[in-house]
């Protein structure tokens, strides 16, 4: 997934992009199946809107909403609410922002077959049908076993999480619905309704054996997920320009024009401004939309090395720019210069880039020390990646005489996983080795261009 951003004078700003549109989960398991564990990593791992109607009900009841009033109405005749009431309270709630724009995933509904052909009338299907699989066996004593803790509220198990005081194992208690017969019951309930609801998404089932450390049995869901997302990846219109996607969110007014003496060299401090801001809001849109590979190339004449205007101060100020943006909004970004390449004779960097990293390093970045807490300064390649980074900045990387960039980049960009990855003015054109000959692909490039 990637997008690409070229600025023509005459023509502005232009994006290139392919796009993933957000995950569509739904999650189905018998009671103590190790769902409710599996929900939360997931939703920590891809970022999805987590919806239960268990949730959902209490949520709209203490609310007092309409829906809710009548919901209440059957469960305080201790009747079950109607599938109507439930569908209708899921389908409002999937219809929200936050899941349209992160995904969502759908916890232990449809629970019907009538449900699940609710939600298919209406156009809404997921991407993936995940079972969590367990023999009766290990259910009913994973249930049976099970204690709660009325002061905290949380769950221990006799033998597999005991309580941790002889104080705590002293006022734990066995829920009602805990007992043998009881559990037997709702797997059976928990079967049958499964069973009817599994043709309406044999097609995109996947069972998984949750009988297995949760670790193992995430790590089986994350492989799925990822696998999704990446099919998901959709071509987007070419051609698109900032004027076009500022008119179609904010209004034609809103289209600031072309500024004066755009050829004047070196551009003025306004000019600059002018384009960062550019590259800024499409970069922001781009983000903001789920996007996670992106190109920007911004050949503006001190942005070009090909003449002999070219100011890498400029390109800093760029980088700036957009890393301070994201910090402001509570990113951690790593700003990411590749460094010395090959051996021997070929030792070195692109000219182009000398110096860089220092001038980084001595910038002025502000005085709320975001530098070093929200900002930092890497190499290209995979072990500058980091669990606390939220998003990578790549300045210009290029290949130089005799030396490659491109593998570190497929490395870096892997080990980001779902995170964006933002390349800035990259230069990834073949260049002839020591013998002669290409050293770089262009299906390579290619790949890594659109992937």
């Amino acid at each position: 997934m990637s997008t690409l951003m070229t600025f023509h004078p005459l023509q502005g700003l232009k994006v290139y992009c392919s796009i993933s549109e957000p995950l569509k989960v739904m999650i189905s398991g018998a009671p103590a199946s190790g769902k409710g564990t599996q929900c939360e990593l997931i939703c920590q791992k891809f970022g999805l809107v987590h919806i239960s109607t268990g949730d959902l009900l209490r949520a709209e009841v203490s609310s007092g909403t309409e829906i809710g009033n009548k919901a209440k109405d059957f469960m305080n005749a201790g009747q079950l609410v109607p599938d109507e009431i439930v569908t209708a309270m899921v389908t409002a709630r999937l219809s929200r922002e936050d899941a349209k724009e992160k995904g969502w995933l759908l916890d232990g509904y449809p629970r019907s077959f009538s449900q699940a052909q609710s939600l298919e009338k209406m156009k809404i299907r997921p991407d993936i049908y995940i079972i969590l699989d367990v023999p009766d066996e290990i259910l009913i004593d994973r249930c049976v076993g099970r204690r709660l803790d009325p002061v905290t509220g949380k769950i221990y198990h006799v033998k597999n999480f005991p309580p941790e005081t002889e104080e705590i194992k002293a006022r734990l208690v066995t829920r009602p619905d805990d007992t043998e017969e009881k559990v037997k019951s709702r797997l059976e309930i928990y079967k049958q309704n499964a069973e009817a609801i599994s043709s309406t998404y044999s097609n995109i089932l996947k069972k998984i054996d949750g009988n297995r450390p949760k670790e193992v049995v995430f790590e089986e869901i994350y492989s799925m997920l990822s696998q999704v997302q990446k099919d998901k990846v959709k071509p987007m219109k070419l051609g698109t320009t900032l004027e076009s996607l500022n008119q179609a969110s904010s209004g034609k007014d809103n289209w600031r024009g072309i500024p004066t003496r755009l050829n004047n060299i070196p551009h003025s401090r306004e000019i600059r401004k002018y384009f960062y801001e550019d590259v800024l809001q499409a970069t922001q849109r781009a983000i903001n939309e789920g996007r996670t590979r992106l190109k920007v190339e911004i050949n503006i004449p001190e942005l070009n090395p090909e003449m002999d205007v070219y100011r890498i101060g400029t390109l800093m100020e760029l980088v700036r720019v957009i890393a301070l943006s994201f910090a402001d909004d509570g990113k951690r970004v790593k700003v990411c210069v590749q460094g010395s390449m090959g051996e021997g004779a070929l030792a070195g960097m692109p000219l182009q880039l000398a110096g860089t990293r220092k001038i980084l390093e001595f910038m002025d970045w502000g005085d709320y020390g975001a530098m070093g807490n929200f900002i930092n300064i890497g190499s290209i390649g995979a072990k500058e990646v980091d669990e606390q980074d939220d998003m990578f900045i790549l300045v210009a990387p290029q290949n130089a005489v005799g030396n490659c960039i491109i593998d570190d980049l497929k490395a870096m960009t892997d080990a980001a996983e779902n995170r964006p990855v933002i390349l800035i003015n990259p230069r990834l054109k073949d260049l002839p080795g020591s013998s002669g000959i290409m050293q770089v692909s262009i299906n390579q490039e290619v790949v890594y261009s659109t992937n």
